[in-house]
């Protein structure tokens, strides 16, 4: 009777009529978890949150909706539910084949094959992908497309669709043609959607992002380029392009235009391969592969070092490319998604086995506001290439007008400032201390006087200078002027320790000349010497993008961070022994004595701040990655604005200053006066008759 059954269904099914009474029996392998078609579904709309107390770091679940199997999970945060992780999916192997069984394959041939010939057995049972698919559809890979992109891009569809590829990429890539490497894009390009990226982060498995892009890159490897230029996938999400190469072709390029989706324009990219790389390969034909991914950069999640504690942000298209044995470096352009002024990009290649973004990969050989130029190392485990956007990057408006504002004001102070000391000069170096306390002012002020009109040159024309002598010289002398600045505090909080400490016993001014310049310009020029003797060689001593000194390669802006924060500390450890050996109060002494040594003591502290460079201290709070904007306002305030602060603090509110230009005005008020009584005197009033 079962027999029978059957056999009337498959013959009604064969005349287009439905069978409700014969379900064929689908088996999948062991591993994916599936309930039988007429078996009952979860039902239930999803909760937004779990019921019950919400306790910190503590976990719960919600199963999915209808017709979805698996399981939401929240985690209390702050109080509340958050969504964490999500497998409720549609998808299974059973779901993918459900259409082709072997009675509907039947079907298409039923008009001309009896009846009597026809195989009414169950058909065999699907056990994984690959069997499927080379049972179904082994030409073009097509029988999986309407199921998958008509599915629900779900964290755990988008998990189950990222091992669908993975299997595919392993255990179908023997003979992979242009057919094949479109329904496959087509089935990439579904999950890399613009709607599906937010999904991607409640995945469980968090290197799902990292095996999809390996996945696609050992298929594309497997793929046969047989004209000199195809397109071998062209989807929204994903492109393909292939090119025939060998040692006597020019340079080749492929070029790119993707968008993050369908309204908005698309963002640029350019792979070349250089000549001389064209060299290295076989007379035999050989070719290139790449491919264009707009929305992965979103998506990849990069395993933490210990040096990186930020996401790191892509600011455009992740660039794969597939190249012959013996070719090792490649040209990439990218176009920024953020062309903020300010948004510093870093070169950078994926690295399949550490699954994070290397640096070491790429170097960056250009970058102007809407693009970037790298230079890149080819090799089997780092094949796709991007640009990271500097999380350090500040990008505000109060920030630059802050700057300009203040340097040019600083400027104008520390003229000002060298006038005064130049004209009061012989009125206020009686002693040696007093001497070498000017001397110390007067260099403080022509470095940073000096510091500052590199610093707008570096800033106005390091585009042109990039890449060139100029530069280097522009970074050279910002960086010996800077340290100049450092030094000559430095020797003004030992000169203030010197007077404090030494009382009776004093140096000889042509000594203390001698060590004052010798701390001042001696060793700001042996490091900066040094410095550019050590990277210039290596390429590392400029930062790509600006003639100042480079961090990412060589490190070497440490040679002016550690001496100026050390010397920072030093000098704030002087202004503290000033302020405990300024005078304190006496037995009895009352509340208007003690008020008045406070304002002493601020007073010095007001003073010695500006003229010690304790405001670069605020720096250290802008190197930390994640720090507030306010930190790096009032680092600009007071840095900017440093030259005022000398001119205020160091000069203006020296009293014995004041005094001596008081003197001399007077006494260039005395001869003025006196000139003019001369020339009205009768004696030179009869000359002019007589004249």
């Amino acid at each position: 009777m079962k027999s029978q059954a059957t056999m009337i269904c498959c013959l009604m099914f064969f005349l287009g009529i439905e069978c409700s009474h014969y379900k064929s029996k689908v088996h999948i392998k062991d591993g994916d978890k599936l309930q039988h078609p007429e078996g009952k579904l979860k039902t239930g709309r999803i909760q937004e949150k779990c019921q019950g107390p919400c306790i910190m770091a503590s976990n719960c679940s919600q199963p999915c909706a209808q017709h979805f199997r698996g399981e939401i999970g929240f985690t209390c945060h702050q109080n509340k539910w958050q969504k964490s992780t999500e497998t409720c999916t549609s998808l299974s192997v059973e779901t993918l084949f459900k259409d082709f069984s072997s009675a509907s394959r039947l079907s298409l041939a039923a008009s001309s094959v009896p009846v009597h010939v026809l195989d009414f057995r169950a058909p065999q049972p699907v056990e994984s992908v690959a069997q499927g698919i080379l049972r179904n559809c082994p030409i073009d890979y097509a029988c999986i497309l309407d199921v998958v992109k008509s599915s629900e891009a779900t964290s755990g569809n988008i998990a189950f669709i990222v091992e669908l590829l993975r299997n595919i990429s392993t255990d179908l890539s023997d003979n992979v043609t242009q057919e094949k490497m479109k329904s496959y894009s087509e089935v990439a390009n579904h999950i890399l959607d613009t709607a599906a990226i937010s999904n991607w982060a409640f995945i469980p498995d968090k290197n799902a992002s990292s095996d999809l892009l390996q996945s696609v890159n050992l298929f594309a490897r497997q793929l046969r380029v047989h004209n000199e230029s195809e397109n071998l996938a062209d989807e929204l999400f994903i492109q393909a392009k292939g090119l025939r190469i060998n040692h006597n072709t020019s340079e080749k390029k492929f070029n790119f235009s993707a968008s993050m989706n369908s309204t908005t324009e698309g963002i640029l990219g350019m792979i070349e391969i250089p000549r001389q790389e064209l060299w290295k390969l076989s007379p035999n034909a050989s070719q290139a592969i790449s491919i264009a991914f707009p929305t992965l950069g979103a998506i990849l999640k990069e395993v933490r070092s210990q040096n990186v504690s930020l996401p790191r942000p892509v600011n455009g298209l992740v660039l794969s490319v597939i190249l012959p044995e013996g070719l090792k470096q490649v040209l990439f352009t990218f176009e920024k998604i953020n062309k903020s002024r300010n948004a510093r990009a870093q070169c950078v290649g994926w690295h399949s086995r550490k699954r994070r973004w290397d640096e070491n990969a790429c170097e960056t050989t250009l970058e102007i506001t809407n693009r970037v130029k790298c230079l890149c190392n080819y090799t089997n485990m780092v094949m796709s290439f991007s640009i990271l956007m500097s999380p350090k990057s500040i990008d505000n408006k109060v920030l630059y007008y802050i700057t300009c504002i203040g340097l040019s004001i600083s400027i104008f102070s520390l003229i000002l400032c060298l006038i005064i000391e130049a004209v009061v000069w012989s009125r206020v170096v009686v002693t040696e201390i007093s001497y070498m306390r000017h001397v110390c002012i007067v260099n403080i002020a022509v470095s940073l006087l000096i510091a500052n009109v590199w610093f707008i040159i570096n800033s106005n024309f390091h585009k042109k200078a990039q890449d060139s002598n100029w530069c280097v010289a522009l970074t050279f002398f910002s960086h010996f002027f800077y340290l100049s600045l450092f030094f000559w505090m430095f020797f003004k909080a030992l000169l203030i320790i010197y007077g404090i400490l030494v009382v009776f016993r004093r140096m000889m001014k042509s000594r203390l000349m001698a060590i004052g310049f010798a701390i001042g310009y001696g060793c700001p020029l042996v490091i900066a010497g040094t410095t550019v003797a050590i990277t210039v060689p290596e390429k590392g001593y400029m930062r790509p993008d600006a003639c100042w000194l480079n961090w990412d390669n060589t490190k070497a802006l440490l040679a002016f961070t550690i001496p100026a924060l050390v010397i920072v500390a030093v000098n704030l450890v002087v202004v503290l022994v000033v302020a405990v050996n300024t005078q304190r109060p006496s037995i009895g002494s009352s509340k208007s004595q003690d008020l008045a040594i406070i304002m002493r003591i601020s007073k010095n502290v007001a003073i010695l701040t500006p003229l010690l460079g304790l405001t670069w201290g605020f720096g250290v709070a802008t190197l930390i990655e994640g720090t507030s904007l306010i930190f790096h306002i009032i680092f600009a305030l007071l840095n900017a604005f440093q030259g005022f602060f000398i001119l205020l603090f160091g000069t203006i509110m020296d009293h014995k200053i004041r005094d001596a230009l008081r003197m001399r005005i007077s006494s260039l008020k005395g001869r003025t006066r006196a000139a003019e009584n001369a020339s009205l005197s009768p004696t030179n009033g009869s000359k002019l008759m007589n004249r």
